[in-house]
């Protein structure tokens, strides 16, 4: 647990790095007053990021300009406050990469200073972060970067158009501008353009305005958007001039057509045409929330290397709207970029650490390049490869070996080349058959490092070798990022070993022996010094401080890991699902689902009717229906023979069941229960789990969920978005009609083996070609839906709220089509309405959302997911009517369910659920 500080000890802020050391073995154990000398250094780490962040901002700034006012600015004293967020080596590595030698012009002619960073900076944090945005840019000045800033200001512009009574209005996701709104916007621009730049003054920091003549646009679409503007031109000489006078550039995203004609231009879109012409080495987004979130998981993303992941990424279903486009966008962006350059989604106070640490701390995207790994016999013909060791190989560029040597080495077939497409980054692993892995050559790029590949590259190796060693220069400049990679160091005769895999010490020291009786590694590391990197001292099973050449490591959240990587999770356990009533349609959905799961077993199936016939629908292994009595399910709970138990059971029936496992819960029984019926969804010691609109967090360490109702799920869903607008005078209402299975089955009948079929109460042929209304007042999923619902309002109005709901069976099989007709308390455009199903939804992977086209039910039979659409707006403008369609056997009831279970056992919420049938 991060502990949190509201006053950091100057002393702590003026830590310096530790000197580079080698070590021998020590005759005597590390002390405990040794121990706690290393805490007291580090206490840094404990302190939470952002306050650290904030800290060293201000009082950075406030030294360097008592500084200035002196007659100079002592910068090695900022850099020096940058190293409580990273190591030494990583922070000066990264200055001396965004400080280029101003004689360092490229063919285009771009000022160098210029190419650092290009900063956008969405509106909202100019009201809600002004103080800190001032001082990050401010403390980046101070170090002598110049981040080409161009800022928005929708949010502010929304308040006053609505305070003037004008609508916000949009098409395709553009502001729709009309000259009224224009003159507001300029207006606006220049306010919030002077506000920043007054912000940065204050702290000593000189900036230019620029609120205009940089872009040149032509009409987007008049007819269609209004004054609004696609860049055609960017005039860098406004920000190079500033850059000259030594103040920071601070544009806004309005451009001018060749008549003089203001033109709005969407500030992502303008900052992306301003990287075009700078090319700078990072492009970064400020927002409020720091970075780009996995749909499922909901956990910041770390990394996308788009050569690698971008075609899967955008199959993802969570990947749409909002999200895919941003993507997309910034994917053509970099496109047209150097392979330097990378785009950073990050929130204001957190910016230092993304651009001088390896770990960051928001979403980094870069281009990347696919990977790739061969045979060194194979690769000894590539001039490219050859060019490689002769520029960056120490051993090459000192004269103690020639390429030639090195390719001799590798003509013996016991190693293999790992990098990238454009080697940005080499490595070499020797893996003699029986024998330890040993990376042998490791040649970065600053690129490679700049950019992250490394990690990737090390990550390949890592998935190929279980244990590995290595060593590099005490002084290496990538020290840092050894140390983070390796569960065990040491220094001697100024070289570091180190190494993953192996534990013990004895073992390391065997296996170096081995290493250095074949000539594999230099013969200077025995006797072995046993060591753990300091960022894991933590995690190790001995409470002995390492002896190892120490490195700050890289400070980490409890949300984000201590480097870069691909947002992948490692398997987790295997788990075990009993199923109690599985005759049924939604049982035989669950077994297919729970036989397509990664992870999940279903070891026992009761069903009376089928007690001792094999169930065939499952093909992990062999098993048979059983007739579970209560006593049953108590022992096997109380024995914690499953891990969850699922009660696809009538109405009413299922409760001695649960009473069985409850009773064993207090014997040390820790199974969970997901309840299909009704009985448990009005009870408040229940979990409701209903992903997408409540139940996601509790869920994952609930013991007892109950499963909502088919009907309910789609009521709920169709409503939710509407619930803040709904007008409390009227009621919305449902007209809901579902397929005959959703009556449920009845028994008696038997196929030509002898086995009970599967018979529905209801079937086509009852129905003819008509459909039947049935409950028409007090269904018990009207009274469901409202009950959580209402949970969606505030606790005064939620007694207020009620609903109607009228449910009908129709001669189809499955599937669930529900008209929703609702009330509204202010007048709407259909688009405006849409705009809350997006807000809602946006990122749910079973949902999908159209605004005009009304979905089929037919199309929905047999899939995962529920989808919304047919918005049609009353011309009143204060009623809508939605509809709203899932399958009543799987999101209404087995996929459902597999969510629940996924969430509370620890999986991936869709984990076995197939993704291509939404």
């Amino acid at each position: 647990m991060l502990r949190r500080c509201s006053n950091i000890p100057r002393s702590a802020l003026n830590l310096s790095r530790p000197a580079t050391r080698a070590f021998t073995k020590p005759s005597a154990p590390v002390s405990a007053s040794a121990l706690q000398l290393s805490t007291k250094e580090n206490v840094l780490f404990e302190l939470d990021v952002k306050k650290v962040g904030h800290e060293i901002r201000k009082r950075g700034l406030t030294s360097a300009i008592g500084a200035q006012r002196e007659g100079g600015m002592d910068r090695d004293t900022i850099i020096r406050l940058l190293y409580s967020l990273g190591s030494r080596h990583e922070v000066e590595r990264y200055l001396r990469i965004f400080t280029q030698s101003s004689s360092d012009v490229t063919a285009g002619g771009v000022l160098p200073e210029a190419k650092f960073a290009v900063l956008k900076i969405g509106g909202a944090i100019l009201t809600n972060e002004l103080e800190d945005l001032a001082l990050s840019l401010s403390f980046l000045n101070r170090l002598g970067l110049f981040p080409v800033v161009l800022h928005g200001a929708g949010p502010q512009l929304n308040d006053i158009l609505e305070a003037e009574g004008i609508v916000p209005d949009y098409e395709d996701g553009i502001r729709i501008t009309d000259p009224k709104t224009l003159s507001i916007a300029r207006r606006v621009f220049l306010q919030e353009n002077l506000k920043l730049t007054t912000a940065l003054e204050r702290l000593g920091t000189r900036a230019r305005p620029i609120p205009t003549g940089v872009f040149t646009a032509d009409y987007l679409d008049k007819a269609k958007y209004g004054l609004v503007g696609k860049i055609t031109r960017v005039d860098k000489g406004p920000i190079e001039a500033a850059i000259k006078a030594g103040c920071l550039p601070i544009l806004t995203s309005l451009a001018e057509n060749a008549e003089g004609q203001i033109l709005n231009v969407n500030a992502d879109v303008a900052a992306g045409e301003l990287a075009r012409v700078l090319e700078p080495m990072k492009i970064v987004y400020l927002n409020e929330k720091g970075g780009l979130y996995h749909g499922v998981s909901g956990k910041k993303i770390s990394t996308i290397n788009l050569d690698e992941e971008y075609d899967s990424l955008m199959r993802e279903s969570w990947v749409k709207f909002g999200t895919k486009l941003k993507i997309r966008e910034i994917k053509e962006l970099l496109d047209t970029l150097p392979r330097t350059s990378s785009v950073a989604i990050i929130s204001t106070d957190m910016l230092q650490k993304e651009l001088f640490t390896d770990a960051g701390a928001g979403t980094l995207i870069r281009r990347g390049h696919k990977l790739y790994k061969q045979p060194g016999v194979e690769a000894v013909g590539s001039t490219q490869l050859r060019q490689v060791f002769s520029e960056r190989d120490p051993e090459v560029s000192s004269g103690k070996r020639s390429v030639a040597e090195i390719f001799g080495d590798l003509k013996n077939g016991s190693s293999t080349i790992y990098g990238d497409e454009p080697f940005d980054v080499v490595a070499v692993v020797s893996h003699p058959q029986g024998e330890t892995p040993v990376m042998t050559k490791f040649l970065p790029s600053a690129n490679g490092m700049l950019n992250k590949i490394a990690d990737n590259v090390f990550d390949v190796i890592k998935k190929d070798h279980k244990r590995l060693f290595w060593t590099a220069k005490a002084d290496d400049e990538n020290r840092a990022w050894h140390f983070e990679r390796a569960d065990g160091s040491f220094t001697r005769a100024g070289r570091s070993l180190f190494w993953y895999g192996v534990s013990d010490v004895k073992e390391v020291e065997r296996i170096i022996e081995g290493f250095e009786q074949s000539g594999r590694i230099e013969r200077v590391f025995l006797p072995v010094g046993p060591s753990v990197p300091p960022h894991r001292l933590n995690a190790a099973q001995s409470g002995v401080r390492a002896f190892s050449t120490s490195t700050r490591p890289s400070m980490s959240t409890s949300t984000s890991t201590s480097r870069r990587g691909y947002a992948t999770s490692a398997e987790v356990p295997r788990k075990k699902v009993a199923l109690i009533g599985a005759r049924g349609y939604t049982g035989q959905n669950l077994i297919s689902l729970i036989n397509n799961h990664p992870h999940l077993d279903l070891t026992h199936v009761s069903s009376r009717e089928l007690a001792g016939l094999p169930l065939k629908e499952y093909t992990k292994s062999n098993v048979s229906y059983s007739n579970l009595s209560v006593q049953d399910v108590g022992k096997m709970a109380e024995e914690n023979q499953v891990d969850a138990w699922v009660m696809a059971l009538p109405n009413g029936i299922c409760k001695p069941f649960v009473d069985a496992i409850d009773s064993a819960s207090k014997k040390g029984g820790k199974s969970v229960i997901v309840d299909l019926s009704a009985d448990y969804r009005f009870e408040q010691d229940w979990t409701y789990g209903l992903p997408e609109l409540y139940g996601r967090e509790e869920t994952k360490s609930s013991k007892r969920i109950s499963n909502p109702g088919c009907y309910a799920t789609n009521t709920q869903l169709l409503l939710a978005p509407l619930m803040p607008h709904l007008d409390p005078n009227q009621m919305p209402s449902i007209f809901g009609v579902s397929g005959f299975s959703g009556a449920g089955t009845k028994s008696g009948e038997k196929d030509s083996e002898g086995r009970p079929k599967t018979v529905p109460k209801i079937s086509a042929e009852d129905l003819g070609l008509s459909i039947r209304p049935y409950s028409l007042t007090d269904h018990i999923h009207e009274r469901e839906s409202r009950n959580h619902l209402s949970s969606l309002l505030p606790t005064e109005t939620r007694e207020q709220f009620n609903l109607a709901f009228i449910p009908n069976v129709a001669p189809w099989f499955s599937g669930i089509i529900s008209i929703l007709t609702a009330p509204l308390n202010k007048s709407f455009r259909a688009s405006e309405i849409f705009d809350l199903y997006k807000e809602k939804y946006e990122n749910e992977r079973l949902i999908t959302l159209s605004q005009n086209q009304v979905p089929d039910v037919r199309d929905q039979e047999n899939k995962h997911g529920w989808k919304m659409g047919g918005i049609q707006v009353h011309s009143s403008g204060k009623r809508v009517v939605v509809v709203g369609t899932l399958d009543n056997l799987l999101k209404g009831a087995a996929t459902q369910c597999m969510q629940n279970l996924n969430n509370s056992l620890g999986y991936d919420e869709l984990a076995g659920i197939p993704l291509d049938k939404l």
